[in-house]
């Protein structure tokens, strides 16, 4: 898109704004209005022109392309390019602070241009930065109320830009560090971004109170369990229970057969060994933890009424459960069984469950049967 075409964009995006600053009552509506816009999707006939790769022709990176093309990837580029084109736009979101779309606003069309310019005054980055945190987490929560990936280019670019790159980190402040880490601990399942946890936990800001509160893996654990149980969309938390089996490895260790290991050849006591394989690695989770995530995943194995997981989710709660705490298995699905007859409304549901099994699990093995059965007698002919 040409720098003309961006600049009437951005013209147009000032006039909204200085309507919505002279009229207070339509405040709200405006910005609503503005939001929308902003996080519009591209159509095909202005995508081939923003994709094109020409002088005076500003882009999004090749990168950001792949999922859908909204209006905020190119105004973010453009500004993050041309800093001194979105100051009056900045000025006039700054005016309205307290406005609900207003920092959703600043996270879509500044979150290039924060980690670009150069901020002298400690009060305003740590005012932009936690602006750019709040209207992250607002509008990543709108793609998972609508179970979509609108905002997924705004997500990858805190993540592999900003957080993974220490260099870009360090220009906001390290509170605000910890709070993108946080944020993108409890989105990182939701973006299909599980294969950078690695990567991810090894750039985790110092906390406070670390001796206390765990390593980058328990905190990393500890914002997923807590976002579970925020999920209420039942295919966004589907998506999670299938994506949480990236932590399968952290979860079964036991630090009792670490600290006896025949193959361990450092000669500490067997706490101090704990205590450093703990903090060196930053995958051993602490116990309480581990025991959070387990009661997480065990309370959406409980079917119910209206307000209780579905069948869907209880199995796949039941086979992440099983995959990360192999350990007792067997007993928590007979003590799940011995509950479950203790209820006989639920014995109807559950015979029917039963049979359905068998049905489908016979007609499948007859299915597999006939079709290699056909494999056979047709080979012959067609040779």
């Amino acid at each position: 898109m040409t720098s003309s075409c961006l600049s009437a964009l951005s013209q147009a995006i000032h006039k909204k704004l200085h309507r919505a600053v002279a009229n207070p009552s339509q405040r709200r509506n405006l910005l609503q209005e503005l939001f929308a816009d902003v996080a519009l999707e591209v159509d095909d006939r202005a995508k081939d022109v923003i994709v094109k790769k020409e002088e005076d022709v500003i882009s999004p990176a090749e990168d950001l392309i792949e999922g859908p093309l909204c209006f905020y990837d190119v105004l973010a580029e453009y500004f993050a390019r041309v800093p001194e084109t979105g100051k009056r736009i900045l000025e006039m979101i700054v005016q309205m602070w307290t406005q609900s779309f207003a920092s959703n606003i600043f996270a879509l069309l500044f979150h290039k241009w924060l980690f670009e310019v150069q901020l002298d005054n400690s009060e305003v980055l740590l005012r932009y930065s936690a602006a750019l945190v709040q209207g992250a987490t607002n509008v990543f929560w709108i793609d998972i109320q609508t179970h979509t990936r609108r905002f997924q280019s705004l997500f990858r670019y805190l993540l592999q830009d900003v957080t993974l790159v220490p260099n870009q980190l360090n220009k906001i402040p390290v509170q605000a560090q910890r709070d993108m880490y946080l944020l993108l601990s409890r989105f990182m399942l939701f973006y299909n971004a599980a294969h950078k946890m690695d990567s991810f936990l090894k750039h985790c800001p110092t906390f406070p109170n670390a001796f206390l509160n765990g390593g980058p893996a328990d905190i990393f654990v500890t914002e997923l369990t807590d976002q579970l149980q925020k999920l209420k969309v039942e295919p966004v938390l589907l998506h999670y229970l299938s994506e949480i089996k990236v932590l399968q490895g952290t979860m079964d260790y036991s630090y009792h057969e670490i600290l006896y290991s025949k193959n361990s050849y450092l000669e500490l006591t067997p706490f101090l060994f704990y205590f450093f394989y703990q903090y060196c690695t930053g995958m051993e989770l602490r116990m309480t933890t581990s025991t959070r995530l387990k009661t997480c995943l065990y309370s959406f194995t409980s079917p119910g009424g209206l307000m209780y997981p579905t069948r869907a989710v209880c199995h796949t709660a039941w086979e992440a459960l099983d995959l990360l705490f192999p350990v007792g298995r067997y007993p928590r699905h007979l003590i799940s069984l011995f509950f479950r007859l203790l209820y006989p409304w639920y014995w109807p549901s559950t015979c029917w469950n039963l049979v359905d099994f068998c049905i489908k699990a016979i007609l499948y093995s007859l299915l597999r049967v006939l079709l290699s059965f056909w494999a056979k007698i047709a080979k012959p002919k067609s040779s």
